[in-house]
């Protein structure tokens, strides 16, 4: 979705709403999509005394596997939007305003990007997580597996002491 911005830049106290659903289910991992749901953004973009800032939040829910076990896991997010808005930079290197070039934001575009940013890089079922066996690949969140626990055969002769 472009907006034009011209009439909120030119205008000190006014606002636009913004109440729009963002398509992600082009984001995939193994040909399943990633998100369940379109991604909610609900906010405003707001020039007050002659400084523009969009605030909103983004709403979506997120399946991908676990990073451990391989489970899938369904989890909602919340994600603040925050941005400042500038026609123009003086400095090229400041990262903190977002350029509105010719006076159009596409904010799909935009909440692609926070969204996706903001992603965890690891997605766990649960913090502690145990895993796959690494011999014969059992969750090792449902229970113990049937492999020999194998030891090193350096510590050997410490086994042989706990086991007295």
């Amino acid at each position: 979705m472009l907006i034009e911005l011209k009439k909120l830049f030119e205008n000190e106290g006014t606002s636009l709403p913004l109440c729009l659903q963002v398509d992600l289910s082009d984001v995939q991992q193994r040909g399943e999509p990633l998100f369940v749901t379109p991604v909610s953004v609900e906010g405003e973009i707001r020039n007050r005394l002659g400084i523009v800032t969009l605030q909103a939040e983004a709403r979506f829910t997120y399946r991908a596997p676990c990073d451990r076990c391989a489970e899938p896991v369904e989890r909602a997010f919340t994600l603040p939007v925050a941005h400042g808005l500038v026609a123009e930079l003086n400095n090229e290197d400041n990262d903190d305003f977002l350029v509105v070039e010719n006076m159009k934001l596409d904010v799909d575009e935009l909440i692609r990007s926070d969204v996706l940013l903001s992603l965890p890089t690891k997605f766990l079922c649960r913090e502690d997580c145990k895993g796959l066996c690494s011999k014969c690949g059992a969750n090792l969140n449902l229970g113990t597996c049937e492999c020999a626990k194998e030891v090193d055969p350096r510590l050997s002769a410490l086994l042989e002491l706990m086991d007295q």
